[in-house]
């Protein structure tokens, strides 16, 4: 086995792969390879999904004590009911159905080698709540039921490379929660491992620069959430990060890669970061308890869903799934269906010449510890219009009214296409000033390094703020001055 590179060369030796081939006309002819790949592809792999009724899903059943739906085996997730407690919160208190799925799975990138690049191995997966089908995954995406195939189903592929990693490099192994509004307290381990051994390219797999990923993330919903999670956990934090991506230090492009320096000025120290958020932890006054599914209050339970009474939020839903590559052909299950599109922006300013971003420290009911920082808005906003007035995020309305030239990303991505049916959210982010942006108790302005080093540990960042992380890191290599969005944002 070839010996790898020191770890003090892989954060320079990963950025080299965000900037190969990025030039207009080489990555316009790659993203057209890519998409070429999913269609053929395509032809293949696939999901047929039909709504059910959720008291006609085979192989799960309704809990008659406590209305729980749990699969027979055991295993998976069971669908339960939530009661929170928030004194002093726009919404003191209230209960709602919540996905409990308490094993940990497993979201692993291989990356490896090949003509002096580091290239990243991702799949084309399909998954029942995908709006569009395939979607670029992680080499690995399986929670411990799947790997341990309590399905019955074919094997997970390279596997092995995350469960018995010595003889590779680990770049980033780190456990991150998911949504904390639907799931209660779900963590899965996002690592990242280096490989210098051969490895068979199965069929629906490929080999992608960084800079053919971040490209991707410019394609509508075609990067699903998991690999975004991991993609985020990359430590991009290079001294000399703008020589490698030749940028000439003007612009919002030049901020951007200033603020990946790990002496980068800041506005806050990391120890003052740290101290803000663990006060946030302790001093909120809050509790959360697990309840039985038919004890929820405010929602309508049929034979076909389960459901708001308002008409918002989200319901609970049945499906029938026929696949085709993936480990199991057909199954049904209950899923989550968001009610209508989310916003989800990073709110991002130049301090002292740095480019900072607007982190909220969010309480969401799920979290393991209390709250973690979240982007500067997270909602659907025809939801939010029936909450009470100072439920209204504090920057929705920046966000919505933002004038084209100030927006740097705009694109629509689903969240995890498992659990989640159409789970569509338009990710954004928007360059203000700092100066006309009144720091509000529960926000801070962060440097985008120090951002990357919460990374490093767990439960810092949401998984909506990784995926804008994700975001940022694309932008090191777009072009500059970034070309404004004229897309429109749904809901107000």
């Amino acid at each position: 086995m070839r010996m790898l590179p020191g770890s003090a060369e892989t954060p320079r030796r990963l950025a080299e792969s965000l900037a190969h081939g990025t030039d207009p006309e080489n990555i316009a002819g790659r993203v057209a390879h890519i998409q070429q790949w999913f269609t053929d592809f395509g032809r293949y792999s696939y999901t047929d999904v039909t709504r059910v009724p959720l008291s006609g899903l085979k192989g799960w059943h309704h809990d008659p004590a406590t209305g729980d739906i749990r699969h027979d085996s055991g295993k998976f997730f069971t669908i339960e009911g939530l009661a929170a407690h928030l004194p002093g919160g726009p919404v003191p208190e209230w209960t709602q159905p919540i996905i409990n799925q308490p094993e940990i799975g497993v979201l692993g990138l291989l990356v490896k080698e090949t003509d002096g690049v580091l290239r990243a191995l991702v799949q084309a997966k399909v998954e029942p709540g995908n709006r569009n089908g395939l979607q670029l995954s992680p080499t690995v995406q399986a929670t411990r039921s799947n790997y341990t195939r309590v399905h019955r189903g074919r094997a997970v592929p390279y596997l092995e490379f995350f469960r018995d990693h010595r003889n590779h490099h680990v770049i980033a192994d780190v456990r991150q929660s998911e949504q904390g509004a639907w799931f209660y307290r779900k963590r899965n381990r996002n690592m990242i491992v280096e490989t210098t051994d051969d490895v068979e390219l199965r069929d629906g797999f490929i080999w992608l620069t960084l800079g053919e990923l971040y490209a991707m993330l410019a394609e509508e919903d075609r990067i699903n959430m998991d690999l975004r999670s991991v993609l985020s956990c990359l430590p991009l934090s290079v001294p000399d990060l703008d020589t490698v991506l030749r940028s000439d230090g003007t612009g919002f492009r030049g901020a951007l890669v200033r603020s990946c320096h790990p002496s980068a000025r800041t506005r806050h120290s990391f120890g003052e970061l740290l101290h803000w958020l663990t006060d946030v932890r302790t001093g909120t006054d809050g509790s959360t308890d697990r309840i039985p599914l038919n004890s929820v209050q405010g929602w309508r339970r049929t034979a076909e869903t389960i459901a708001h009474e308002s008409g918002q939020f989200f319901s609970v839903i049945g499906v029938e799934v026929t696949a085709r590559g993936r480990e199991v052909s057909h199954w049904t299950q209950p899923m989550l269906q968001p009610r209508s599109q989310g916003v989800i922006a990073l709110l991002v300013a130049r301090i002292d010449g740095v480019l900072h971003a607007l982190m909220h420290a969010r309480v969401e009911p799920g979290y393991l510890d209390v709250a973690e920082l979240a982007p500067t808005v997270q909602c659907i906003p025809d939801s939010v219009a029936v909450l009470p007035a100072e439920a209204r995020p504090p920057f929705l309305d920046t966000v919505l009214s933002a004038a084209p030239s100030r927006v740097r990303y705009n694109t629509v991505l689903s969240e995890e296409g498992g659990r989640f049916y159409q789970a569509l959210s338009r990710y954004m982010i928007v360059e203000t000033d700092a100066e006309e942006t009144e720091e509000h108790p529960e926000f801070r302005w962060i440097a985008v390094h120090q951002l990357m080093e919460l990374l490093r540990h767990s439960h810092y960042l949401n998984v909506q703020a990784r995926s804008l992380v994700t975001c940022l890191h694309g932008l090191l290599s777009a072009p500059e001055p970034a070309v404004p969005s004229t897309a429109g944002v749904e809901g107000s």
